[in-house]
Formats: structure tokens, sequence, C-alpha cells
């Protein structure tokens, strides 16, 4: 015979419940305890990693842990020098990869003169690769009073003027004046990149009547080249500036128009009364502005030739 169940003793349905969910509990709440360890832990290594007196500490725990830059791969990379690329990329190799910002080294590259865009890419455990797609702005063209950035074939580069990235292209680029100087400067500058002791001493060439160049060089001098002749004329340049340093010399215009002699036009002194000249100097019958008197002429160093 089976005795009657005091209805007091009966588990309620929330201690039932509970049990059934007893496996569910204790995972969800680990997961609450690691999350706020979490938490806390963030916050005290941000506050950690902030504080310069903690700077040693973090140095020696950096230098503790692996992944290493073992691998450095750079691609599109013409125009934009290696050492300008490095210092924007802003890690070595041998760095904490982990500790590299992808997308603080990209602003930093896409900032430089020559760079439209690149891509920036980390492969763990120890490479970094970088995309750069350049502008190709060959020269500076100067017509009219604008300046405007050109590629080799003379046709515009877009630009956004005298300001940010652009204004050190325009400072590092070969400046040419003048109409026709943008479809006639490929071939001028890649004559004076042949002769490099001048051209580091040219800093523009201007266009004359479409048909021939006059260089201006940084301490002010103005070289008057040959029309049709500037190959054979930049090779006696340079080696008049290798037995003589003639580009170094003080004075206002080197005049190689003439094939068979080289006048140079010195700086003017101040004439005595006795050695005054009011005969005004004649026009040049090749249509360019003559430079004035006193002259050195000759072959390439011959002796001065004095007024009477």
């Amino acid at each position: 015979m089976r005795r009657p169940t005091d209805s007091g003793d009966r588990p309620s349905r929330l201690s039932i419940f509970l049990r059934r969910q007893k496996r569910l509990l204790r995972p969800a709440l680990l997961l609450v305890v690691l999350v706020v360890a979490g938490v806390v832990c963030a916050t005290a290594l941000r506050h950690f990693g902030s504080d310069p007196r903690f700077a040693p500490l973090r140095g020696r725990i950096i230098n503790m842990l692996p992944l290493r830059i073992t691998e450095i791969d750079v691609t599109g990379c013409v125009l934009t020098s290696e050492s300008a690329l490095q210092q924007a990329l802003g890690a070595r190799m041998g760095d904490f990869i982990l500790g590299f910002s992808v997308t603080a080294a990209r602003e930093r590259i896409d900032a430089l003169p020559f760079v439209d865009h690149s891509v920036v890419e980390r492969h763990l455990p120890g490479t970094i690769i970088i995309h750069l797609f350049e502008r190709r702005p060959f020269a500076v063209w100067q017509n009219h009073g604008h300046f405007m950035l050109i590629d080799r074939d003379g046709n515009q580069v877009r630009d956004q003027g005298m300001t940010g990235k652009d204004a050190e292209a325009f400072m590092q680029l070969p400046l040419v004046v003048g109409p026709d100087a943008n479809i006639a400067a490929a071939a001028l500058i890649d004559e004076l990149s042949a002769q490099p002791e001048v051209r580091s001493h040219v800093v523009a060439a201007s266009r004359v009547g479409q048909r021939r160049w006059n260089l201006t060089l940084r301490n002010g001098t103005t070289i008057l080249l040959p029309e049709g002749q500037e190959v054979a004329a930049l090779k006696r340049l340079a080696q008049l500036q290798e037995n003589i340093k003639i580009l170094d010399r003080p004075v206002i215009a080197i005049d190689m128009r003439l094939p068979d002699r080289l006048i140079v036009r010195e700086n003017p002194v101040a004439p005595n009364d006795s050695d005054r000249d009011d005969t005004p100097p004649q026009a040049d019958p090749t249509g360019d502005q003559a430079p004035a008197a006193p002259w050195l002429s000759s072959p390439d160093t011959g002796p001065r030739r004095r007024r009477a």
C-alpha cells in the first residue's frame, strides 16, 4: 500500500530547471569572468603602454617576442627613393611585425611626392609587401607663368598645384621653360643625364625660338647651346668642367653657338674713364639676344681679347 506524498517536500519548478541547466550555467559564468578579466587587462595594458616610465620594460618584452620582420618586398618603385620609402614605412628588418601598423605606413607612403597610392600588406610570420602605384611626372613645364607637371611625352600629369607633395615633386624635377619646351624636354634631359657633372649644375632649361636651348646654372650663369648640336656641346662642356671647372666660375654667360670657339661673358668691372666705350652692342644675326662684352673668346681656352 503506497503512502501519500507530502506536497511540502516536492522540489520547486525553478530548482528542477536550474538542475537541468547546470551544464550551461557553468560555461556562461566562466565566460563572464573572462570578459571582466579581459577588460581589466586591456585597461592596465593601455596605461602600461602610454606611461613613459614603463618604456624600457616594454622594449624588453617586445624584444623577447617572436615574429620578427625578415623580409620587405617592394614593387613599382621607380621614382621614389629607397631612403624616403624606408622612412615612410617606419619599420626595419628585425622589428616586431605585430607592432607594425599597416594603416599608418600606407598613409605615410601615400604622402610621398611621386606616389599616387600604395598597398601595404603584412604576411605572417615575417614578411611585409609594398605595392607602389606612382605618378610618372618627368619634368616641370613653365609656360606663360603657369607651372605644371608633364610626363615624358610632354602631356600634363594630374597634380594639385604648388601644395603638399606636389610642391616636393616640383622642387625635385628639372624645369623647362617656354612654348614647345614640353615637347622637346625629353631629348634634352636625356642628353643632360648622360653628362651628370653638367646636369648637377643646371636648374632650368629655356626654349629659345622653338629651336634651341639656354641652360641656367645654380650660380646664375646662362649657357647658350647651339641648335641641333646639344650632344656635342654638352660633351665639350663636361670636358671643360673636368679640366678647368668652368661651371664653377662666376661668369654671366657661356656662348657655345659657334662651332669653332667658346665665348665667355665675365662679370662687368666698373670701367675707367679712359677705357669707356660708348659703342652700342650689335644685334645678334641669329635672332637671339647677344651677350654684351667684355668677352673671352677662343676655341676652348684661348686668350682674352681686350678692347682698344
